[in-house]
């Protein structure tokens, strides 16, 4: 069998799975067991596949197939320019949230303390520091798999950041100038319509925001002015249906300048307070 027919077999397999992008997959996974560039391919695409590496690309097929995350299969994903290690004790880092980053970045300035809570991978602060070396990062998460594969992100990013496993502020101590955070807020009842690829393999703990998706909302809000310096802020990723009830939230427990951030696709993505 030739590259590109195992290509072709690959995006076979695929669309019967139903997955949307099987032509995009197929060539991820060729190219991550074999080893190739897109020219590298178009050069030898009519060449005799390996029979060890035919064997191989046909075992991640049928993960893929099985609707197991492209990103868990290969381990990584790309975020703000950045590579970042993923599987699943941790979301996957998307674009969306890139957004939260972005208006971050304007906010910092020189030797702010940052926390990033349910940092999951790390991608968020650790993305932050990559742009900023001067400032002080520090990411929580209640999940102890999320923090290793997190600190494993900072080594491969070379960024220094704190690591802390802690439900919410419970073994958090300091202050800070600034608190990110992407928490879980989908509702529980919504969970199981979506994709099997989030809602079978993602970790459900980072995904359920309990009945109406504003449960993390309530408890950061409530607790995280103890944490917060005087005019400090507060950055929250939201559902696009989110962005009303949790500038509320933040206006009724005392914040300023409360605003909702659009993302690229204009749906409420941000919102962001100063204490």
């Amino acid at each position: 069998m030739t590259y590109k027919e195992a290509i072709g077999l690959g995006v076979q397999i695929l669309q019967m799975a139903g997955i949307e992008e099987a032509e995009n997959d197929a060539w991820l996974l060729l190219s991550k067991e074999c080893k190739m560039s897109r020219t590298d391919y178009y050069m030898h695409m009519n060449d005799e596949i390996l029979a060890e590496q035919l064997n191989e690309f046909q075992f991640l097929i049928k993960k893929r197939a099985e609707r197991i995350p492209l990103q868990y299969i290969t381990g990584e994903q790309e975020f703000m320019g950045l590579t970042f290690h993923v599987n699943s004790n941790v979301l996957i880092p998307r674009q969306d949230t890139e957004t939260l980053v972005e208006e971050a970045l304007k906010l910092v300035k020189p030797d702010m303390k940052v926390l990033d809570m349910c940092t999951g991978s790390g991608c968020i602060i650790i993305s932050m520091l990559h742009k900023c070396h001067y400032i002080e990062g520090t990411g929580s998460d209640i999940s102890k798999q999320a923090i290793n594969v997190a600190k494993e992100n900072a080594k491969l990013n070379n960024v220094a950041v704190n690591f802390e496993r802690s439900d919410l502020f419970e073994n958090l101590s300091e202050k800070y100038d600034m608190i990110v955070s992407n928490p879980p807020y989908i509702r529980t009842d919504v969970i199981p319509t979506l994709m099997p690829e989030v809602s079978q393999f993602e970790p459900i703990g980072a995904l359920d925001g309990m009945e109406d998706g504003l449960f993390f909302y309530r408890k950061i809000i409530k607790e995280c002015k103890t944490h917060l310096n005087e005019n400090g802020y507060i950055l929250f990723e939201i559902g696009n249906d989110q962005g009303k009830d949790v500038s509320d939230m933040l206006t009724y427990a005392g914040f300023s300048n409360v605003r909702v951030v659009k993302d690229l696709a204009h749906n409420d993505r941000v919102v962001i307070g100063m204490l």
